[in-house]
């Protein structure tokens, strides 16, 4: 992993539909050169897919609700049940398995109020919570997929 390989991961990370071409003449490179780099990038599971990021506003999911969870017990069932739970909702966007006070974090992207709570009716109706605590965004300061590259050691 070089300082190339970090502008490559950079620029696709901004938007993984540039061509090629356009990639390679902004890190210096000719096209195939650039072409096996980002092969070798997905190959090594350095990049792990592209995707397509969705204008929530426009597709009518507007509201943001960050759901902290407790379980009732710490038990490898219950997580499993709650994995398949989650796993069910495709509302809930984003779990997170955490320390402290709360046990997981959920990010849950729904049209309005009356959804969400359709939302926490399905999970509350197959599995027990300990707690359950809703935040609603009110406000969007930032959002991004990409990660900083300037972390990624060289390889020896």
């Amino acid at each position: 992993m070089d300082a190339i390989d970090r502008r490559i991961l950079d620029i696709l990370q901004a938007d993984a539909m540039v061509p090629v071409a356009t990639i390679a003449d902004k890190v210096g490179l000719s096209v195939a050169p650039c072409w096996r780099r980002i092969r070798r990038l997905e190959d090594d599971g350095v990049i792990d897919r592209r995707v397509a990021l969705l204008n929530r506003r426009k597709v009518n999911l507007p509201m943001t609700v960050f759901v902290s969870v407790k379980a009732p017990r710490h038990e490898a069932a219950w997580l499993q049940a709650f994995r398949r739970v989650i796993a069910d909702i495709p509302e809930i966007v984003e779990a997170w398995r955490l320390t402290g006070e709360t046990d997981y974090l959920l990010r849950i992207v729904v049209p309005d109020i009356e959804t969400y709570d359709a939302v926490y009716q399905r999970m509350i109706k197959r599995l027990e919570f300990s707690d359950v605590n809703s935040s609603i965004a009110m406000e969007e300061l930032k959002f991004t997929t990409a990660v900083p590259t300037s972390y990624i050691k060289a390889k020896s």
